[in-house]
């Protein structure tokens, strides 16, 4: 049964999100909720399954840790102001990677992750290209991904010196594509949108 009320005007903090024990997902933004979808397409599960199996095999062997939604990511306002209280960010990307070990606890993650992917689905397009894309830049994610799974395409950012996202390119269903902050780290597309 679902009676948690919410003020969508308010402004709360990660504490106040750990207390909310309803079904919904929400995420935070600068304090204020977002509601997300209750639970994603078809579609978007098989791609994000196919892109994290191929993630994870490849992370087996390296420091970096791969995690898929619903999974705690929170942005701290300032360096320092790290407590539930103070974080007033928290989102659930479909796909993070840290490799900082020290951001991580039994929350989720506390920071940047270095690299982020998005599944856009029809409910989440302008938040995670518009909202997310500049969240993400802010708190310097090195690589962004936007996964379109309906025209199986795919976007890459890479931020660059001035802290600025960057687009790479756009990879078509049959590419290879390489995550430009790792050595050695490639997705293939073709098995990611495969029917």
């Amino acid at each position: 049964m679902d009676t948690l009320q919410l003020d969508l005007n308010k402004r709360y903090t990660f504490a106040d999100y750990l207390t909310w024990m309803d079904e919904k997902r929400r995420e935070l933004i600068g304090g204020f909720i977002k509601m997300m979808s209750p639970a994603p397409r078809r579609i978007h599960q098989d791609v994000a399954a196919r892109l994290f199996t191929q993630l994870w095999n490849q992370f087996s062997d390296k420091t970096c840790k791969a995690y898929f939604a619903p999974f705690d990511v929170r942005f701290p306002n300032n360096p320092g102001e790290t407590s539930d209280e103070q974080v007033y960010t928290v989102v659930q990307p479909d796909i993070s990677v840290i490799c900082d070990l020290t951001k991580l606890d039994d929350k989720g993650c506390i920071g940047a992750p270095d690299f982020i992917i998005e599944i856009i689905s029809p409910g989440t397009a302008k938040h995670d290209v518009e909202d997310k894309y500049h969240l993400y830049e802010n708190h310097g994610v090195k690589e962004y991904w936007i996964v379109y799974p309906e025209s199986k395409t795919v976007s890459v950012f890479l931020l660059d010196a001035k802290g600025e996202f960057r687009l790479i390119g756009m990879y078509a269903d049959n590419s290879k594509v390489k995550v430009n902050i790792f050595e050695d780290v490639v997705v293939e597309l073709e098995e990611v949108f495969k029917d």
